[in-house]
């Protein structure tokens, strides 16, 4: 393990004043655009500018074809998404992540709104946090406005707003429910958490991350990298933002999380964190679905399209 780089894993170099270079390229997706839908197109999306001073964004998807009932236009439930990417790479334009809200808007139905939030170490936590609530925000604000975002508007059930995220972005989803524990965003009602494989840690050693110590994906050397370039220099990985069962403030508010539904897989280092998280969520008074299974390991949905599948499975029935 002495001579494992975790940079050269991360495909990342490390710029002098602090930023990275980044040298893996992803294919990208442009929205469809608040265009006439083209023959066989089940789902449209568009980019809207959530704050131009921080360069983040929104990306929404939509069904083509709004359900209705009694000749009503129905209300899909508002499915806020934060992406993988270890803190420091992806956004919502790449392939994997469009197609990915592609089908969930399609099969739920639901309006998905995926945040472009700030990467690390250009913005440390909690920058990312703070991206989540102004995606939260702005949500809350359509709700208000008459000259607000159509689809949001008119096919956006307000009192069914899922929070859900994959790997940090499910600690981003996780650290945003907390937040909102404490503040007035109706008539936004948070009506579940969605925590895919989230990216939590700690200074003392589970047993599941010294087993898969050398994990050929996600080594121990490069998820210590990732809490290094994501935490300000002052905070460890017993910090809150990392470590959410080191803090007992975070734990007394679980019982305010209301349901939640949490995946993971028995390959990934960090399954012993996952199920500390939903045993002390459970503890605490949270209606928690666990869908864990023995074999898998983190991102295997990026890899295996049956994976990705079963975990929209689990989505789809989480929320209806």
């Amino acid at each position: 393990m002495s001579k494992f780089d975790p940079y050269e894993h991360l495909k990342i170099i490390k710029n002098k004043d602090g930023t990275l270079t980044r040298l893996m390229e992803f294919p990208q997706i442009p929205a469809t655009g608040d265009v006439n839908p083209l023959p066989g197109q089940t789902v449209v999306s568009k980019d809207v500018t959530l704050d131009p001073t921080k360069h983040t964004w929104l990306r929404i998807f939509r069904p083509v074809k709004i359900p209705s009932n009694d000749n009503k236009i129905a209300k899909l439930p508002l499915v806020i998404y934060f992406h993988a990417g270890g803190w420091i790479n992806f956004q919502v334009s790449d392939a994997l992540n469009h197609e990915t809200m592609n089908k969930l808007s399609g099969e739920i139905p639901a309006i998905a709104v995926a945040v472009n939030y700030r990467l690390a170490p250009e913005t440390k936590l909690p920058g990312q946090y703070d991206d989540a609530l102004d995606a939260l925000n702005w949500i809350k604000t359509q709700s208000t406005d008459p000259t607000g975002d159509p689809w949001i508007t008119q096919f956006g059930d307000f009192s069914r707003v899922f929070l859900y995220g994959t790997s940090c972005g499910a600690n981003i989803a996780l650290h945003t429910a907390l937040r909102v524990i404490n503040l007035d965003i109706s008539p936004v009602t948070i009506a579940g958490i969605i925590l895919c494989q989230p990216l939590i840690g700690g200074r003392k050693r589970t047993r599941s991350e010294l087993k898969l110590a050398a994990d050929t994906l996600f080594p121990l050397p490069v998820i210590d990298l990732l809490w290094e370039l994501a935490l300000p220099e002052s905070m460890d990985r017993d910090h809150r933002f990392c470590n959410p069962l080191a803090d007992q403030q975070v734990k007394e508010k679980m019982e305010k999380l209301g349901r939640c539904l949490v995946i993971g897989f028995g390959g990934d280092p960090l399954i012993d964190r996952q199920q500390d998280l939903v045993q002390q969520m459970v503890m605490q008074g949270a209606v928690v679905e666990a869908r864990f299974d023995d074999v898998g390991f983190h991102g295997i949905e990026m890899v295996d399209p049956r994976r990705a599948s079963a975990i929209l499975g689990f989505v789809k029935e989480f929320i209806a």
